[in-house]
């Protein structure tokens, strides 16, 4: 492995009644906050009001950005950034999934800028200073609760990136799992195809001794695959819940991580698809995953015979790596089709049509991926291979 360092600054406040907390984690921060949410669930929940009922309660001032989008986008943003300089914001409270996590991460960067936040995003720009900001989560999928990342799409233009900074770590983090028991079926499947995904693009590295942390995220994906089918027949399971939503931050607070960079080709694929598409993160992922597997598996087959092996327990007997690695592949479709993924971009009504411009999208920012690195033509393969 490689020599690192590791340090995670957000807390983790985990268990059922926690919101209380945040009543002592707020005021550490200031009086004047932006209250950043989706699509009204929270109020159909109960939770915006509980959330409210807090802040009432501490005196703080408080101001709303709703309707952050499942893809969220900069315009959004930049109404946030506008809020924050008109009234002095100090403090950002994220309430909901990843997407709007993600959103208040970009408004925190953009409050401290002077210029347009989507330079920040397309990476022309290193952001030099941030508000403040805490979540209070509803969704198992991103791992946006703790970590410096975030993606953002610019629906004009139809790109989508990838960007993260240290200073948007959350000060704090709330996950109640009561809070996900009126996350949909679909949105639920979604979440749990993301999770296994941020494991997987950790998992295909090109390092070398890396023992722990090829167990750690063979453990993550062996108790999500556990666990997936029982919950989303029984959505409001106290310990199901409970079980994916630890798992997802997991996944992606750096923890299986530590002396090695991931993969990362998947996402940038997906995030190009759901540029032009607007399509759920999680469904893109689960269509694209597989065939990226597919087309790289001869990279190193004995990465993809250990992956096959201890978490699909395919038999080895008289098979060869690359007949193991392909069988562990079928063997995660199948599982992501048992729990309700889709599999193809038809399935989103998607065909050849825009496939250039696909391409054009995912190859914006040159050849990407670490384990193999793909050029055009891979590209144009996998997504081919996806239709």
């Amino acid at each position: 492995m490689n020599n690192f360092i590791f340090h995670n600054p957000t807390k983790l406040i985990f268990g059922r009644g926690q919101l209380r907390e945040l009543a002592n984690e707020i005021p550490k921060y200031g009086k004047k906050v932006l209250l950043v949410y989706g699509g009204g669930s929270i109020k159909r929940n109960g939770l915006y009001n509980q959330v409210v009922d807090i802040l009432d309660q501490i005196g703080a001032e408080r101001f709303e950005l709703p309707g952050v989008e499942p893809n969220p986008r900069i315009s959004t943003v930049r109404k946030g950034v506008e809020i924050c300089k008109k009234e002095g914001i100090e403090f950002l409270l994220a309430v909901g999934g990843g997407s709007v996590i993600d959103c208040t991460k970009a408004i925190a960067v953009g409050a401290k800028y002077e210029g347009d936040p989507w330079d920040i995003i397309d990476k022309k720009v290193v952001p030099k200073a941030a508000l403040p900001l805490g979540t209070v989560l509803t969704l198992a999928a991103t791992g946006s609760e703790m970590n410096a990342g975030s993606v953002i799409t610019n629906w004009e233009t139809k790109e989508k990136y990838g960007w993260g900074s240290p200073l948007v770590f959350p000060k704090f983090s709330i996950l109640d799992p009561v809070h996900t028991f009126t996350v949909p079926k679909n949105q639920t499947i979604y979440g749990i195809v993301d999770i296994m995904s941020h494991v997987f693009e950790h998992y295909f590295h090109v390092e070398t001794n890396t023992p722990l942390q090829d167990r750690l995220c063979e453990s993550i994906l062996l108790t999500v695959m556990e666990t997936a089918p029982k919950l989303i027949n029984d959505l409001e399971n106290y310990e199901y819940r409970e079980t994916i939503l630890y798992c997802g931050t997991m996944a992606l607070n750096g923890m299986v991580q530590m002396g090695y960079a991931g993969d990362w080709a998947t996402h940038n694929l997906e995030h190009a698809v759901s540029a032009v598409y607007d399509i759920p993160h999680g469904g893109g992922l689960a269509i694209l995953f597989p065939n990226w597997m597919k087309h790289v598996l001869t990279e190193n087959p004995a990465r993809f015979r250990q992956l096959a092996e201890r978490v699909f327990h395919v038999d080895p007997t008289g098979k060869s790596d690359e007949e193991i690695g392909l069988e562990g592949i079928e063997k995660l479709r199948e599982f992501w089709t048992k729990i309700g993924a889709p599999s193809r971009l038809a399935d989103y009504g998607i065909d050849d049509q825009n496939l250039d411009i696909l391409v054009d999208r995912a190859m914006k920012k040159g050849e990407f991926g670490r384990f193999k690195k793909l050029r055009e033509e891979d590209v144009r393969a996998i997504y081919e291979q996806s239709l």
